[in-house]
């Protein structure tokens, strides 16, 4: 099916850069300084203060649009299905971060009080996270290990090892909150676009991978110590499968059985969620069945199965973070912050676009900094968000964050009157529901063929990001990717795509040259495009491929041009043996000694002026005089896509330039952004020799100039004119004396010998 086509026909004069700016009055902005922008941040008037206000506390923007009948309803079912989740998750990753399940309880309450009124989304479910617990179990085993003593910390005198844990836990997580929260306060939520999809999924692949195996010593209901630091996960493996034989059967059939249902019953939820009012809260099911069956059993005394135990009833009191433990745990508390988050961004962007309503990156910082700092001051450890925790939230008819009071509520509820239910429920329960929520994560190596295929780059950044975080660990890991992904951009921008450009027939578009078959590019004429930034790392990158494509190194021939110049005016010289006094040989040269060539001298362009002739370096030359011929007159650099030049480029560009221009190659520069020319103004870039008038604003603008430049030139590679000497004539011959005449007929008749003898020569007037 052909697309519909429309023409369109523009008459206008052919700009360059300069006549443009003479037909166009341009608008001179007056750039801000510094201090400007200081002062306006810091002043003040009634609006601003309004709008500092809605910024700070989103909730007042929400809750006065709340509509009461038409929401209400499905906030009060979503806050229940998502409050029995986000107990199970907290029950179960607080496995993940070594500490008792009960804490899990507090980190599905406390933060979310704080994002209820801080948090500018309106669908995602804070609480804990397992990829954070995980991180933050880490810190944990290294503070308080399982076997031995913990570090030597003053706060840990006279507490157990659990209070241990709990106080490690807290402290990270106050310090993890006052990193963000500072990082809010100095609005730099632009950070994370540096975490790319690409990162994030493979770190968060590698982090299934870590949970995975982190869980497998309570599926088999081993007594393996917890393991932190570079290669643990291997050390992790080996202990495991040294114990394997003891592996309890009671806890890995129960876990089996667990798995297998709930994937059934999540299947299930995903196939059917378009007629299923609520998702089927398979994970509370299975709690309540496993609790009930392990209790009637006698499971921990019969099977020596291992319980939750004693929950903790009610709240404790607020505890102080530890200052040892900040000194202890400050290089895995700053990315523990980045990737919580990172992933909570993630996570609400995609419900802020589906809802169609705004998040502040910024404000995000600041909520979720003072909900882990409020958290961690009541015992809790590290809250983010978790994709299936929202999704369920989302799904099942939440519209705003009184779906998360609502779950925190349930949470609440459970810990005050409930929690004395759950202590006979195995851990090998928790940790298979761990495990089956991983399923989402761990598929997500099928992106690994899918990028290798797309962008090879892409795919190093994931495997790269995915084995650093299984090797070393998740802050070591994330470092890694980070890494990665700044090297391929530096790859990319310093080894860019470069291409020759040809215009397609009957239009003013111009494409790379490999791509289409049709193409039209005039002789003597080449355009070059450099889809990148110039800047230090890239210049030489620049030279080398420019060289390349116009086939000669400007340098070289400019070099090897002098030096045959020297050469030709020593040929001059001997040919001329009859003339003396004012002879051609003193008009030739000056000095034909090599030794005193040096490279400066001959980088320099020829100077020519005074001497009655030029050179057509296109003709035959002698045979001891080789000079590779440049067929080449005009280049044309396609600047449409740099976006950016820097000193160390502006220097280079000009060198190339000067390069060109020497050897008689006109060289223009199309689609050059207005800041570029505004900071090649700025830096003294024009001289005598590198002109406003090379630039112009589009491509055809330039070609339709070479054109009519060339337009006379009918000769193959637009070979200069010879021109007769009359000069010489003039210098030489003086037909008003009669004594001269004998002399005028004699330099006549040298010239045309040596014009004969050397037709390279063009003898000029």
């Amino acid at each position: 099916m052909a697309t519909l086509r429309k023409q369109y026909v523009v008459a206008r004069d052919v700009y360059s850069e300069d006549s443009f700016a003479e037909d166009h009055e341009k608008i001179y902005r007056a750039h801000k300084t510094i201090l400007d922008h200081v002062r306006e941040y810091l002043s003040c008037d009634s609006k601003r203060a309004k709008n500092a206000v809605l910024s700070l506390l989103p909730i007042i923007g929400w809750l006065r649009i709340y509509r009461v009948r038409e929401w209400l309803p499905g906030d009060v079912v979503s806050g229940i299905s998502t409050g029995l989740v986000a107990i199970m998750q907290g029950l179960a990753f607080s496995l993940l971060a070594s500490l008792p399940p009960s804490y899990g309880l507090y980190t599905a309450f406390f933060p979310v009080l704080t994002y209820f009124f801080l948090g500018t989304s309106r669908h995602i479910s804070v609480g804990s996270f397992p990829v954070l617990s995980l991180m933050v179990g880490a810190v944990v085993t290294r503070l308080v290990p399982e076997d031995g003593p913990p570090a030597n910390i003053t706060g840990f005198e006279g507490l157990t090892q659990d209070q241990q844990r709990v106080l490690v836990a807290s402290s990270v997580t106050f310090l993890m909150g006052i990193f963000q929260l500072a990082m809010g306060v100095l609005q730099v939520g632009f950070i994370v676009v540096y975490l790319s999809d690409t990162l994030v999924s493979g770190f968060t692949t590698a982090a299934a991978v870590q949970i995975l195996v982190s869980q497998l010593k309570f599926v088999l209901g081993l007594n393996v110590p917890g393991i932190s630091g570079p290669l643990s996960i291997i050390y992790t493996l080996e202990k495991i499968f040294v114990q394997i034989t003891s592996t309890n059967i009671c806890d890995l059939v129960m876990s089996i059985v667990i798995m297998v249902v709930v994937f059934i019953a999540k299947e299930l939820n995903d196939k059917y969620k378009a007629k299923l009012p609520v998702p089927i809260p398979i994970e509370v099911i299975m709690t309540i069945i496993a609790c009930g069956v392990s209790y009637g059993f006698n499971f921990e005394k019969r099977y020596d199965v291992d319980v939750v135990g004693k929950m903790v009833s009610g709240y404790e009191s607020p505890i102080a973070p530890n200052m040892e433990v900040f000194r202890e745990s400050a290089v895995e508390a700053f990315p523990i912050a980045i990737v919580g988050f990172a992933v909570a961004f993630s996570v609400a962007k995609v419900y802020s676009i589906k809802h169609d309503y705004l998040i502040d990156g910024n404000q995000e910082l600041i909520a979720f900094g003072v909900s882990n700092i409020f958290g961690a001051s009541c015992r809790s450890f590290a809250a983010s968000t978790a994709l299936s925790r929202t999704a369920v939230q989302e799904s099942s008819g939440g519209k705003t964050q009184i779906a998360g009071l609502i779950s925190a509520m349930m949470a609440m509820i459970v810990t005050l009157v409930l929690g004395f239910l759950l202590e006979p429920l195995p851990r090998s329960v928790l940790g298979a529901l761990v495990i089956v929520n991983l399923k989402g994560m761990l598929m997500q190596f099928r992106e690994i063929p899918y990028l290798l295929r797309r962008d090879k780059l892409e795919c190093v950044v994931w495997v790269g990001t995915c084995l650093g975080a299984i090797l070393l660990g998740l802050d070591l890991g994330l470092a890694v990717g980070l890494g990665v992904e700044l090297l391929t951009v530096v790859i990319r921008t310093q080894f860019p795509r470069c291409s020759v450009l040809v215009n397609i027939p009957g239009t003013d578009i111009y494409r790379d040259c490999k791509d289409y078959l049709h193409t039209f590019e005039p002789k003597g004429v080449k355009i070059f495009r450099i889809p990148s930034p110039l800047f230090f790392a890239n210049i030489e990158f620049f030279r080398e491929k420019l060289e390349e494509a116009v086939g000669f190194n400007p340098l070289r021939i400019l070099r090897k041009r002098n030096k045959a110049l020297r050469k030709i005016k020593k040929l001059l010289q001997e040919k001329d043996d009859h003339i003396t006094e004012r002879g051609l040989a003193d008009l030739f040269f000056q000095t034909t000694d090599e030794s005193y060539m040096n490279t400066k001298e001959l980088d320099l362009p020829t100077d020519l002026k005074g001497l009655p002739f030029r050179m057509d370096w296109k003709a035959e030359l002698p045979a001891n005089i080789s000079v590779p011929r440049v067929e080449l007159h005009s280049l044309i650099l396609d600047f449409s896509a740099v976006s950016f030049l820097d000193v160390s480029a502006l220097k280079g560009l000009k060198m190339v330039f000067k390069e060109f221009i020497r050897i008689d190659v006109d060289v223009y520069i199309a689609s050059c952004d207005a800041y570029i020319l505004e900071k090649l103004h700025t830096c003294m870039f024009f001289d005598d020799e590198i002109l406003t008038s090379m630039f112009f604003p589009t491509l055809h603008d330039t070609m339709l100039h070479v054109f009519e430049k060339h337009k006379g030139d009918k000769s193959k590679g637009w070979v200069v004119r010879k021109e007769l000497y009359y000069i010489i004539l003039s210098n030489y011959c003086h037909p008003l004396v009669p004594q001269q005449q004998s002399r005028n007929y004699e330099v006549v008749r040298k010239f045309r010998l040596l014009e004969q003898d050397f037709d390279f020569l063009c003898f000029t007037s």
